[in-house]
């Protein structure tokens, strides 16, 4: 049974949400079926789970992209570099909006000069550092060139808990800013349950296409257990009725291998405002997960 004698292979993830629970039990028990020895381990924060892959207490993390961008360059400051073996079908290629209402006279993203841009939480990627980063290549400064109403709902969960990016939207919504960021697939959903009215908004602007979550490995990890684990992650088949509400719960329909090319955008917009530096080091005013 692999891992081996040094116990199970140990997985961190960060539990913004109670089916996370369910999700990661249900996996730990399909992979004893196929007499793989796995246990997990449940953050209340990113910071801490990517501090933790690095120091060894875990083996593989499941991060958010922001996450990864910081394990990143821990590991490489520490001469110990991380890799991104595994990511769902649905973490590619994404987009994030800035939206405003449908009778804004805002056409297009100069006429925010002097606006209220919502954002969701401090480290969201999708709702706040990507589409800020965007405005900034459009050549408007947050902070300087409109003003940024900030929702820090669920700080630490790197906008998994898309509270505050509904929050966001909810703003909108009242009258309250005048444009707000979100993911492309939230944007849909706020219109579907009711946040937004549809048709009452439109995409003002969208940031080019990124990659979200990975399974990000230590460099202390068992290769053999590695490649059993991403192995068993590839061929989950959404046919299975035992794995399929799993997967469902998850947000996927098949693991794809990890891939870095879909990181750079959120790497140039950490170091455009300043949340990381190049060691790793979280550098963002006014966070603190």
């Amino acid at each position: 049974m692999l891992p081996g004698e040094g116990g199970p292979l140990t997985l961190g993830a960060v539990a913004y949400d109670p089916k996370v629970v369910t999700i990661w039990d249900g996996f730990r028990r399909w992979f004893a079926a196929r007499d793989f020895a796995f246990d997990f381990v449940l953050y209340s924060n990113y910071e801490r789970q990517v501090e933790d892959l690095l120091a060894g207490r875990i083996h593989v993390a499941w991060n958010s992209p922001l996450a990864w961008v910081r394990a990143r360059r821990l590991g490489e400051a520490a001469g110990r570099p991380v890799r991104a073996v595994a990511m769902r079908d649905t973490d590619c290629d994404l987009t994030s909006v800035v939206v405003v209402r449908a009778e804004s006279p805002v056409a297009e993203v100069g006429q925010l000069r002097g606006a209220t841009v919502a954002v969701g939480a401090v480290d969201s990627p999708q709702a706040t550092l990507l589409p800020l980063a965007h405005l900034g290549d459009a050549g408007l400064v947050a902070g300087a060139d409109f003003k940024v109403r900030r929702f820090d709902v669920g700080v630490g969960l790197h906008g998994d808990h898309i509270g505050g990016e509904r929050e966001a939207a909810r703003a909108l919504a009242g009258g309250e800013v005048d444009a707000a960021c979100m993911i492309d697939g939230n944007h849909l959903l706020f219109s579907t349950e009711g946040t937004l009215a549809p048709g009452a908004t439109r995409v003002l602007t969208q940031t080019p296409p990124y990659d979200h979550c990975n399974m990000t490995v230590s460099a202390e990890a068992d290769p053999a257990a590695v490649e059993a684990f991403t192995g068993l992650l590839r061929s989950m088949d959404y046919a299975d009725p035992e794995v399929r509400p799993l997967l469902d719960l998850e947000g996927l329909k098949e693991w794809w291998p990890g891939r870095l090319e879909g990181y750079r955008p959120l790497e140039a917009a950490v170091d455009r405002l300043g949340f990381y530096d190049a060691s790793g080091r979280v550098t963002a005013a006014e966070y603190e997960p």
